[in-house]
């Protein structure tokens, strides 16, 4: 463990003193591997165990890690039908562990970081899916006035937004010169469509390995990883899930490029988007084409922000960092080729 990700139990535990029952005595952390964004402790106490998220040490991009929003997100969510932790406790202040931090309840469950779900027989595979389109449209379905939401993003057009917001960050953590990303970046601006006035909580980073499923059975019990929530337009969560797909096989790429999705028990992409379509009482979408490449076009340029982290060596995990970083090109020219489909 690199020192910059050592956690000082003793400054959580005297900060929690009195707020949470079970903190009094030791506290020991584990660090889960894996996370590119907040780093991530799993804290053993004598009432059970936790989950601390916080901050990255370090220079970071303006507005990104914002612990703050989500613990408030999923606090509204408490009760609703999107599975979230319970949350506990919220620190905003940088000088108890050097970063913010908060507090949630531990969530036990399986976590697929494969969409192929090769541990999984294939008549399981499809509720696991299921329940994936269902968490979905729930997030989207969300009453953001009645659960205190309404401000949690700006009004206006989100798609607009977003695609001046990454463009931004992109050029901010650019370190090579890559034409087909240029290229993307012009059509999603001159092809822009038009808002429709959808307006919902969006989850920004929805795909299997962010959700948490029983023990045993196929629901999902939490969704994690809000960091990059907000009120925005629910084609860019509906869009980043078929992105995922379209990946390449293996543990990197974690797509199902060139499967033969029937016989895997794996559900296609109008499948999917049919059946959410279903859930939210859409008559179908038009120009998804432009969604997908506005999703390829994101995780490009938020893979760049883990590469340059991982090159300046603030990452959570520098090595994985600079995998991920090999990406960058490949969803710039998957995104290319999206928009010229969408024509």
């Amino acid at each position: 463990m690199h020192t910059h990700e050592t956690l000082d139990t003793a400054a959580v535990s005297d900060w929690v003193a009195g707020r949470l029952p079970g903190f009094d005595g030791r506290v020991t952390a584990t660090k889960f591997q894996g996370g590119q964004s907040n780093p991530t402790y799993r804290l053993q106490t004598s009432a059970g165990a936790y989950v601390l998220r916080r901050k990255p040490l370090g220079k970071i991009l303006k507005s990104a890690h914002a612990v703050d929003r989500e613990f408030r997100v999923q606090h509204a969510l408490a009760g609703s039908d999107v599975p979230v932790a319970p949350m506990y406790l919220l620190c905003e202040e940088d000088d108890v562990i050097g970063s913010a931090f908060y507090i949630m309840g531990m969530v036990e469950g399986r976590n697929f970081d494969d969409p192929r779900l090769p541990s999984l027989p294939p008549d399981q595979r499809g509720l696991i899916i299921d329940q994936m389109n269902r968490v979905l449209a729930a997030i989207h379905s969300v009453d953001i006035t009645a659960n205190g939401l309404s401000d949690y993003g700006p009004d206006g057009h989100y798609i607009r937004r977003q695609v001046d917001r990454w463009t931004k960050q992109y050029t901010a953590s650019q370190t090579d010169d890559l034409p087909d990303m240029q290229a993307l970046i012009t059509w999603l601006d001159q092809n822009m469509p038009n808002d429709d006035g959808q307006r919902c909580l969006v989850h920004g980073d929805y795909r299997l390995d962010n959700l948490l499923f029983e023990p045993e059975g196929p629901t999902c019990v939490a969704v994690l990883d809000w960091e990059l929530s907000t009120i925005g337009h629910p084609y860019a969560d509906l869009a980043s899930v078929i992105m995922q797909w379209g990946m390449p096989q293996g543990i990197v790429g974690r797509g199902l490029q060139g499967i033969d999705r029937t016989a895997a028990g794996l559900w296609s992409d109008q499948q999917f988007i049919d059946i959410y379509c279903q859930r939210r009482d859409l008559p179908g979408i038009n120009r998804f084409g432009y969604y997908l490449a506005f999703c390829h076009f994101r995780m490009a340029a938020i893979l760049q922000g883990v590469k340059k982290r991982a090159l300046d060596g603030t990452a959570s995990d520098p090595a994985k960092g600079m995998k991920l970083g090999t990406y960058v090109p490949v969803f710039a020219r998957q995104g290319l080729e999206a928009a010229l489909r969408d024509g």
